[in-house]
């Protein structure tokens, strides 16, 4: 059984370092998942790993050998636990001076999002939605409603939360992505609402509250835990999914 009871400064580091099998991985994961706090620091410093990156390997400072080597050798002190410790209170004034520029100059200045369009996630997991209610018409499409977490798990290495006793599940279904496999569990509520449950990975590290998004043909609530993102999607637009999100992210610590 994985132990994650137990979890050292230097487990972290390795993480971040990609130094770590699959085991080793979703024994860190699933402990990031009890400790928001750790996983947001993690975060931070996979982001500054990649950002140093950027800085070393960047077109963009093909001209500028003194700022990628600096860049290089902050990268080089991220494996050692006593550095990245320190690198977390002074990287925000020293990656600005060094290679804060490349953002700017690469991606261009930061503006606010308002176009109102989930992000790529939730996309997908309202097209797993809408996918799941076909199926639910076909007679030719057996429905399996085991939702045996441990399996899973097992199979994926995603940690599913562990739903309401009053929800009925009707399917669930694993789906392809681009960062590994899916899952959707749809389920009936006790007023016969039908609402799916999807997690898979988005591609990056994160540590995300519930936020909600309302369309025309749909509603989705989603959250992120490390690697793996989860939302919960209704057909039916205003339904309001935010109490149902918080308590599925609930059960997962």
């Amino acid at each position: 059984m994985t132990d994650v009871d137990t979890v050292l400064d230097t487990d972290l580091c390795a993480y971040v370092d990609n130094q770590l099998d699959a085991t080793g991985r979703l024994r860190i994961e699933t402990w990031l998942a009890r400790n928001p706090d750790a996983a947001a620091r993690v975060m931070a410093d996979l982001g500054m790993r990649t950002t140093l990156k950027l800085a070393m390997t960047s077109d963009v400072v093909s001209g500028r050998p003194d700022t990628r080597e600096a860049a290089r050798r902050l990268s080089s002190g991220l494996a050692n636990a006593r550095v990245l410790n320190v690198l977390q209170k002074v990287a925000a004034v020293g990656l600005m001076v060094a290679v804060g520029w490349i953002a700017h100059s690469s991606v261009g200045p930061s503006e606010v999002n308002a176009s109102g369009h989930p992000p790529p996630f939730v996309e997908h997991a309202i097209r797993a939605h809408q996918i799941s209610r076909v199926r639910a018409t076909m007679p030719s499409q057996p429905e399996v409603q085991n939702y045996d977490r441990d399996d899973i798990r097992a199979a994926t290495a995603i940690v599913m939360p562990e739903l309401p006793k009053e929800w009925h599940v009707v399917d669930v279904q694993v789906f392809p992505s681009d960062f590994g496999p899916s899952v959707e569990t749809s389920v009936r509520t006790d007023d016969g609402t039908l609402i799916s449950l999807f997690a898979g990975r988005p591609g990056h590290f994160a540590v995300e509250p519930v936020k909600d998004f309302n369309l025309s043909n749909a509603e989705a609530a989603w959250w992120q835990v490390g690697e793996v993102a989860y939302a919960v999607v209704s057909s039916t637009p205003g339904i309001g999914l935010r109490d149902e999100a918080e308590l599925l992210k609930n059960s997962l610590y």
